[in-house]
């Protein structure tokens, strides 16, 4: 009977079939049956208010232990491990299913005071013994936010009913081995890390270990889960959403996929023919989202009935001008959408959230991420779904100046539903733990940053002092130039409460370390939040090594902060601290596999401790990230030539020219021509000359970019052998190369004013002539073997004018002595290809 139950509770609400049998089903659990009854109805109040939870949480009023005053998270524990251990051992899994009862109430209660609505009121002071408010050092409030916060990151101060949250934590994280018997409880504790690691202000290891270890223990139970399809797939929804959280990509990757397995639909962009304007004549191909079920349902009993569209929030219209508010398409009936489920909308929206968390922000990105959304607000059924998609909508439409009005009034539109009583809680909750809805204060912040992207910087501020967010507060007074008012403000809510954020805050404002000491302090050293900004103000001042003590005390309370570890890898490479830089980068890609910088960032730690086989690996993984990071591509081709990888760096090369018009580099691709005429092996053994042909094809890029650069041209002659092969059309193209680097390097300034700079020309001159009565003794034509040695002839007779014209002693009538010997070796191969030519002559006028 019992994983009967869990299921109903889990799923929400009971189905046809189940409703006549269940206030029998659940008689026999006498402890729990009421409790289970109210909170089938939605009256989760009713469950707070029973006599069993009275007797639960106040008992006999006694609230010390061993003669000293319990803290109040203490007190709970203690009570509800009383309760659960103490009748007859046949009644223990009744009570188990009377306290988890509880703790989803509590749940429920939670999001529907922070993320639903509408507004409920709980008198925390009603439901605990008054011994026990009488005994706390601190307020209750105090005493339960001190309780929640996690890891040094501080819960949201307008938090409401946090005490909620508390119970529902002790029950479900503390006490949970004791109630053995329900399979499904660590469900239960997966949605309430989602809800605590909402209100926080980072994130936490704590929750994330908790998280892994009930998905773990949900994933043991799949033979109970195989035949509730609409319930798995909310399981490995809500298994996305965590691990897109705490930055595991890959796990929500496997989870979103099962989920979209389970539902049996096709979910694909495309393009279509359509009209985005009014005043539009052709249609034109526009992206939207396609949709496709493969086989009918046969559960639809398990899935949640709409909720009525007046209960909703309203989707508004794009009142323009010129954009249309849907696209026209040409052919609708082509991509007409199936009738989704709960199940199957909240699969397209985890789609498009796992979508926009594995993309960088682009126009692209942005117009399928409205592909999903357009194709979810088109058949408005579930309050989560709804909510979540018009709140994406709002963000992606933040920056377009014809739809940023539409975004700020729908953003004050779902704030205020908030407080609609119209919609039952029960309609707000269906599919809610596996959407991404945002809690009321990021809906109400988000507005604020509209009004001040528009300008309304008054208004905006008097919603983020409402929202007492007054980091957002110092943010705008500080753009508006006022730094004086924003002292000001955070010294005023000082006076009010010392806090530890707020100490930051003026920290921030005045750039003075006390304050963050302060806030150290005062959170009896707990603020990761103090440490944090303080290592910060040092590294903007250059302190590097007092800056790297302060990031490491930071990550020893939270080693969750993603940012914090990235600065500080910088902050040891600044030292030259490379084992330190690796470590910290190291930890960047473990948290945040596709962060391309700190994959980059590492392989530049690796390189200087000489490890460029790492770095080589490490720079893979940094390109899988940013594919278009011309930085990256760069220090990878060092690294592939340093190590000898001629494939990669050949192909790096292609996509550094791909990027960058101008790029060019020398000195590699005399490296690779090097490993080929040379036959030098590669990293893996492979012979140089297998990659000749690549080699080839490189250069004939590159010199078709750069046909201007004389050492290119070179390196390409020698590529065909320099014009000493014994194959002939090879010595032909190494002559053709040669010439042009000869005249390339005559066309450039600077050199014949330099002795030493003349003398190098004068050499790869001699070269040139050397290489052009060998190609002409092995040419059969006379015709085109005059013409090379006529080329070349002028091309040395005027390198040897110039010699003698600008380096020639007037008083003795002499060349450079630096030059004479190439002057003369360059007049000597003069002769001989003038003697070679007059043969050639000879020759056809005899034949």
């Amino acid at each position: 009977m019992t994983p009967d139950v869990e299921l109903v509770l889990l799923r929400g609400f009971l189905t046809p079939s189940e409703a006549p049998g269940w206030k029998q089903n659940i008689s026999g659990t006498a402890v729990a049956s009421s409790l289970l009854e109210s909170l089938i109805d939605g009256d989760f109040q009713a469950v707070l208010r029973s006599p069993q939870v009275a007797d639960l949480l106040a008992g006999d009023g006694s609230c010390s232990r061993g003669g000293e005053e319990e803290a109040v998270e203490a007190y709970l524990e203690r009570r509800v491990l009383l309760y659960l251990r103490s009748g007859a051992e046949e009644e223990q899994p009744n009570r188990a299913l009377a306290v988890m009862a509880l703790a989803v109430s509590c749940l429920h209660l939670f999001a529907q005071s922070n993320w639903t609505g509408p507004p409920v009121s709980i008198h925390t002071s009603d439901l605990l013994p008054p011994a026990l408010l009488v005994s706390q050092p601190q307020t209750l409030a105090e005493a339960i936010h001190s309780s929640l916060l996690l890891d040094g990151e501080s819960v949201y101060s307008l938090v409401s009913n946090p005490f909620l949250l508390l119970l529902a934590r002790v029950i479900l994280a503390s006490c949970s081995s004791e109630m053995s018997t329900l399979q499904l409880l660590p469900w239960w504790t997966l949605r309430y890390v989602r809800l605590h690691q909402q209100i926080l202000e980072a994130c936490s290891p704590q929750l994330l270990s908790l998280a892994q270890s009930s998905m773990d223990k949900v994933m043991k139970c799949q033979a109970m889960l195989s035949e509730q399809r609409t319930l798995a797939i909310q399981f490995h929804l809500e298994s996305t959403y965590i691990n897109l959280t705490y930055y595991e990509y890959q796990q929500a990757k496997v989870h979103i996929q099962k989920a979209q397995e389970l539902s049996g639909l096709s979910i694909n962009v495309t393009g279509a023919l359509g009209k985005r304007t009014r005043f539009q004549e052709k249609f034109l191909a526009q992206m939207i989202l396609e949709v496709k079920r493969k086989q009918d349902q046969t559960d639809v009993e398990t899935s949640p009935a709409p909720t009525p569209l007046s209960c909703l929030p309203k989707d508004l219209r794009l009142d323009d001008d010129t954009v249309l508010d849907k696209i026209k398409l040409a052919e609708p009936d082509e991509y007409d959408l199936p009738d989704l489920s709960a199940e199957e909308q909240a699969v397209v929206l985890g789609l498009c959230v796992d979508f926009q968390k594995n993309n960088p922000v682009h126009k692209l990105t942005a117009e399928e991420l409205l592909a999903f959304t357009s194709c979810i607000l088109s058949q408005p059924k579930f309050w989560g779904v709804q909510v979540a998609a018009l709140c994406l909508r709002t963000k992606l439409e933040k920056g377009k100046s014809r739809c940023v009005e539409r975004a700020m009034t729908q953003s004050q539109v779902i704030v205020d539903h908030f407080e609609d009583e119209k919609c039952p809680v029960t309609e707000r909750l269906k599919v809610f733990y596996c959407c991404q809805a945002p809690p009321r204060w990021v809906v109400q912040k988000q507005l604020a940053s509209l009004l001040m992207d528009l300008g309304c910087m008054s208004s905006a501020l008097l919603l983020y002092e409402k929202l007492e967010l007054w980091e957002d507060v110092v943010i705008c007074y500080e753009r508006l130039g006022q730094h004086g008012k924003a002292e000001e403000i955070v010294r005023r809510e000082l006076e009010k409460k010392e806090t530890p954020s707020l100490y930051c805050l003026l920290g921030d404002i005045l750039r003075e370390h006390r304050y963050y000491d302060r806030a150290w302090e005062l959170s009896r050293r707990r603020s990761a939040r103090a440490m944090r900004s303080k290592a910060l103000l040092h590294l903007q001042k250059k302190e590097f090594q007092q800056c790297v003590e302060c990031f490491e005390m930071s990550l020893k309370i939270n080693r969750l902060q993603l940012g914090v570890w990235f600065s500080l890898g910088c902050t040891y490479l600044a030292l030259e601290a490379y084992e330190g830089a690796a470590k910290a980068f190291q930890q960047c890609v473990l948290i945040e596999p596709d962060n391309a910088e700190a994959w980059n960032n590492l392989s530049t730690a690796y390189i200087r401790l000489q490890k460029k086989n790492k770095a080589f690996r490490t720079l893979q993984e940094a390109l899988k990230c940013n594919y278009e990071h011309w930085q990256i591509w760069e220090n990878f081709i060092y690294v592939c030539i340093d190590i000898g990888e001629y494939s990669e760096t050949i192909k790096a090369y292609h996509r550094l020219m791909d990027l960058r018009e101008n790029f060019k580099d020398v000195q590699i691709l005399q490296i690779l021509v090097r490993a080929v005429v040379e036959n030098l092996p590669d990293s893996q053994g492979e012979q140089g000359a297998s990659v000749e042909p690549k080699v080839k094809e490189l250069l004939g890029r590159v010199t078709s970019r750069h046909s201007s650069e004389a050492e290119i041209w070179r390196q390409y002659a020698l590529l065909y052998g320099g014009g000493r092969s014994s194959n002939q059309e090879d010595d032909k193209k190494a002559l053709q190369f040669l010439s042009k680097a000869h005249r390339c390097e005559v066309q450039a300034g600077d050199w014949e004013k330099d002795p030493a700079l003349f003398k190098e020309v004068i050499k790869r001159a001699i070269d040139l002539g050397e290489v052009t009565i060998s190609c002409s003794k092995k040419k059969s034509g006379s015709a085109e073997a005059l013409q090379m040695l006529s080329s070349t002839r002028l091309s040395l007779r005027s390198l040897a004018t110039k010699a003698k014209q600008r380096h020639t002693d007037v008083a003795t009538a002499q060349v450079h002595a630096e030059l004479q010997d190439g002057v003369a070796t360059l007049e000597q191969l003069i002769t001989e290809l003038q003697e070679l030519s007059g043969q050639l002559r000879n020759q056809s006028a005899v034949q």
